[in-house]
This record gives C-alpha cells, sequence and structure tokens, in this order.
C-alpha cells in the first residue's frame, strides 16, 4: 500500500514546498500527446501500463530505481483518474520507497454527465497548470 493520496491541488502544493519532490506521469505515450501533461519542473513520464496491450510495466520500478531517486523521495503518482498511478505507488512503495504517494482524481478525474473527462476532478479541471505537447 502506497503512503495515501492527495489531491492534485495538495500535489502541486508539495512540489512548490519541496524541491526535491517528483511528480512521476504513470499515463502512456499517446495520453501525454493527445491530453497534455502537468506543466511542472521535476515531471517524470514514465508509464505504469504498456500501449497498446496496457500490460503492466514489469520494468517500472527498476527504471525509477536507475534513475538514482533517494529511497526517502517525495514521489506522487498521477494517471488519468488516479486508479493505475495508485497501482504504481504501491509498487514503489514495496520496492523501499518510503514516500510514494497516488494523486487521487488524477489528471483528468471522473466523467461528467456527459461522459466526457477533464471537467469533474482531476488536475485539468482543477485549474493547475498543465500542457499539451
Amino acid at each position: 500500500m502506497h503512503k495515501g493520496d492527495v489531491t492534485p491541488a495538495e500535489a502541486f502544493q508539495r512540489l512548490q514546498n519541496n524541491a526535491a519532490a517528483v511528480l512521476i506521469d504513470v499515463r502512456t505515450q499517446p495520453e501525454w500527446v493527445f491530453v497534455g501533461v502537468p506543466a511542472v519542473e521535476r515531471l517524470i513520464r514514465l508509464s505504469w501500463q504498456v500501449f497498446p496491450t496496457m500490460q503492466v510495466n514489469g520494468q517500472f520500478v527498476a527504471e525509477i530505481e536507475q534513475m538514482g531517486l533517494p529511497k526517502d523521495t517525495e514521489i506522487l503518482c498521477i494517471c488519468r483518474s488516479g486508479a493505475r498511478s495508485a497501482s504504481a505507488a504501491s509498487a514503489l512503495t514495496q520496492a523501499g520507497f518510503a514516500n510514494a504517494w497516488n494523486v487521487a482524481e488524477g489528471f483528468e478525474g471522473d466523467k461528467d454527465a456527459k461522459g466526457h473527462r477533464g471537467t469533474t476532478g482531476g488536475w485539468k479541471a482543477a485549474g493547475l497548470p498543465w500542457m499539451q505537447s
């Protein structure tokens, strides 16, 4: 189990207050390109699941470890809605990262009444900085 859940606004504030904190966007390449990414300095893009099969990336933890992050680094994991990022944060915790958090609501949040994401909950709806590549 990961350290806990934080809202997108709390995650952004933690990134502002802790110069060593990192945000790991665990979504896929198509999501980064077509939906956008948080516009923060310490953003790591590393997929928890591999597109298009969406199988779990068996090298996820090893790739984070190869980056040399100290095991006590404040790590905030974000995905579309908070499910994949919770799994990624839990895997990091199991690997010894003591301060891995899930960004609940994710980047796009839940679907609204019309079935669209990005307007109800999430990083974008909170008005936090983001960009499209």
